[in-house]
């Protein structure tokens, strides 16, 4: 079976790492392995016809503390569990587990590499290669019609000697469907995209007036593909935590991301605490490499899910800070930007933001993301000038507001949805063009001021739209 290069050889007991990360981003081509090893596992692989739930569920083990995990490990007499890392304690739980009671079940998500094979990533692990990856044989990639970015669950079997990796050996289940259906999908790029036509609720009933006022003012439909337009220290963390709190709380249905790029660590913690819904994450001490590597993993997972019917809503803080590293680690063209952008570097962060759509038939891609101005950087500005108009929602939060304490701090004047009319009923509409007719004749913080002060009086939208027409 082959092994990443860059890894552990072959015989080194517990296949650990000693000074370097215990996952990288965009890992290097594996090495050439004996062709006996890989004919045994096509060998495993083919006599699996029987499913043996195995006893070892590796989500289980994910959702583990540290603290936990080195307790299992020790009672399944691990040793040198204070030096290890958590992906290095949990294969050493995985492999004593397998030794006494056989095939272990796991889930993942499939990244392909050059050679034509594939490794389950974990989105605990922000998709990042790590030594508790999944090994996935050529071939069963070819019998089911894989690619980067399915979710793969089936049963594993625990590396031999002459192995570093747990390689799957029964597919069970793809894009939580079953898998002899993979090949009925049609790929996302032949799906027909149309402009959204049902909207994501953000009304929730714990008095959440960002929610209320976005669902007015800008409302979101499955398929937006929008941009919240800020300045530093306005407020879009708060008001994306808001936007994940609403849609988890209304729409089970929908799978949410939450992709944090070159954020700080707290506010990780923070989101992952706070939202209930898959976060993504690589932080700002990490190289550009990585934050392209995680994004490529979530768009891809997504499509994938896209194509198998869901909705997918992917939060992105934020595309100025995705852009810049796309900036780094693109080849330089000769050609600069104003800014010192390359003038090829920003077709792959228009690719992602691209890919929200609306399915014919079934399906979404939601993408709303974060765009910095007013950094004081010419290549921030370069970005947001390239990105605007791309989107069919814009939000704009003001500073004026913010320095105010007025929140949420939106300029209702430049913040809006194209197609809106294909979201409300004609009668809220009609009350919502009346409510910004009025509030145009204000400053932006007289408006907002006024609208949070009467809205506040009201539970709901709805009662709000009657206190305003009997008004």
């Amino acid at each position: 079976m082959p092994e990443e290069r860059g890894r552990s050889p072959r015989n080194t007991g517990r296949g650990r790492r000693r000074g370097s990360s215990s996952r990288r981003a965009n890992p290097p081509a594996p090495r050439e392995q004996p062709v006996t090893a890989v004919a045994e596992l096509e060998a495993e692989i083919s006599a699996a016809e029987t499913v043996q739930e195995g006893v070892v569920d590796l989500g289980a083990l994910y959702r583990m503390d540290n603290k936990d995990l080195t307790e299992a490990a020790k009672v399944l007499g691990v040793e040198g569990t204070s030096t290890m890392r958590k992906q290095e304690l949990i294969f050493e739980i995985m492999k004593a587990q397998s030794e006494q009671s056989g095939l272990v079940f796991a889930e993942g998500v499939l990244q392909i590499l050059q050679d034509g094979y594939g490794f389950l990533r974990h989105p605990d692990y922000n998709y990042l290669p790590g030594p508790d990856d999944i090994y996935v044989s050529p071939s069963q990639i070819k019998r089911f019609g894989l690619a980067t970015g399915d979710t793969v669950s089936g049963q594993v079997r625990p590396p031999k000697h002459d192995e570093n990796y747990f390689a799957l050996i029964k597919v069970l289940a793809v894009n939580f469907d079953d898998p002899e259906h993979m090949h009925e999908r049609i790929l996302f790029d032949n799906l027909t995209p149309l402009y959204p036509e049902e909207q994501l609720r953000l009304e929730t009933p714990d008095a959440n007036l960002s929610g209320r006022i976005m669902d007015l003012l800008t409302p979101i439909g499955k398929g937006q593909r929008g941009l919240i337009v800020a300045a530093p220290r306005t407020g879009k963390t708060m008001l994306l935590k808001a936007l994940a709190h609403s849609i988890s709380v209304n729409h089970p249905e929908v799978f949410l991301i939450v992709l944090l790029i070159d954020e700080r660590p707290e506010e990780v913690t923070d989101m992952q605490r706070s939202v209930k819904g898959e976060v993504v994450a690589s932080t700002f001490d990490e190289p550009a490499q990585q934050h392209v590597h995680v994004s490529e993993m979530v768009i891809e997972k997504a499509k994938r899910m896209v194509e198998h019917g869901r909705d997918v809503v992917i939060l992105l803080d934020s595309i100025t800070r995705l852009a810049r590293a796309y900036n780094t680690v693109q080849p330089s063209s000769g050609k600069i930007l104003s800014g010192g952008i390359d003038a090829n570097a920003l077709q792959r962060p228009k690719r992602f933001f691209g890919a929200a759509r609306n399915i014919e038939n079934g399906g979404s891609l939601t993408i709303i993301a974060t765009a910095l101005i007013d950094t004081g950087s010419r290549m921030d500005d370069v970005i947001f000038e390239e990105f605007k108009g791309t989107g069919n929602m814009e939000l704009h939060l003001d500073r004026k507001l913010t320095d105010r304490r007025v929140f949420p701090s939106i300029e209702i004047d430049r913040s809006g949805t194209r197609k809106e009319e294909l979201l409300m009923d004609p009668g809220t509409l009609n009350k919502v063009w009346i409510l910004r007719k009025i509030l145009s004749q204000m400053s932006s913080v007289e408006a907002m001021e006024l609208l949070i002060d009467k809205m506040s009086k009201s539970e709901k939208n709805e009662d709000f739209l009657k206190m305003m027409q009997g008004g």
